[in-house]
């Protein structure tokens, strides 16, 4: 099987205990895992991943937007700035966007679209695709985003927003990535149903969304995403593999 885990946290501490042992299975099931930078400490990490696992785990840098209206400025700017001295490595920036659930505070709101809007202006100035978070907000992100024509790609990750939208992502050009939520949850599976394949990644979100109830989420479960697009989509899981792995490859150029 080709797959690729286009969007996880394998370096959140809950791996701490036994991080060898889900490398090791992401390895014999996967060819890549793309791993996203949320935090300052969170880029600092997934850039020492992808040295202690070469050719097989990518850093995306970012800071998330449930994180940027709750951080310090001082912590904010240290984090464009190290991300900006690192960004050779980085095959992506983010994850980085808006989330307004059970955000009720305009103030709080818009210290994610400023932060948003300077991930959107280095992705421009540095020619680096985009992963975005998006919930609550998802037209509002898009609407930013379109502003910036020059960045070279964008991807909507863990996409659970409507399918007007989504369609509308797709419309653009745009990727849209779906988690192994993918595998419980109705909404998802018609998201998985409407868009095309020619525009969709596979990710797990770990150590969020588990396929497997009372279990924690890892790389390797990406296969449920992909089994379960394939089911959806009365297609083959080769093809599923064989194409939303070319979506990453081409995409993050790996």
């Amino acid at each position: 099987m080709e797959m690729i885990d286009s969007h996880c946290h394998v370096d959140f501490k809950v791996y701490n205990k036994n991080r060898q042992e889900v490398m090791k299975r992401a390895q014999e099931k996967l060819t890549a895992i793309v791993n996203s930078g949320a935090t300052l400490g969170g880029n600092r990490r997934t850039l020492k991943l992808a040295e202690e696992y070469k050719d097989f785990v990518y850093s995306t840098l970012g800071f998330h937007p449930s994180n940027a209206y709750k951080a310090d400025e001082i912590v904010i700017k240290q984090a464009l700035s190290e991300i900006e001295s690192n960004i050779d490595v980085a095959v992506a920036l983010g994850e980085t966007g808006l989330d307004f659930n059970g955000l009720e505070s305009e103030a709080d709101k818009n210290k994610q679209i400023e932060l948003f809007g300077t991930f959107l202006e280095m992705a421009s100035e540095y020619q680096l695709p985009l992963v975005i978070h998006a919930r609550d907000a998802e037209q509002k992100a898009l609407e930013m985003v379109k502003k910036h024509p020059s960045i070279p790609q964008i991807i909507f990750h863990c996409y659970g927003g409507d399918l007007e939208t989504a369609q509308e992502i797709i419309g653009e050009g745009y990727y849209v990535s779906l988690s192994t939520i993918v595998c419980f949850s109705h909404h998802h599976q018609q998201l998985a149903f409407d868009l095309p394949l020619s525009q969709l990644l596979t990710e797990t979100d770990s150590p969020y969304l588990s396929p497997f109830k009372g279990q924690r989420n890892e790389p390797a479960y990406v296969e449920e995403t992909v089994k379960t697009i394939a089911e959806v989509k009365s297609i083959s899981r080769d093809e599923v593999d064989r194409v939303t792995e070319q979506n990453a490859r081409k995409i993050f150029q790996i």
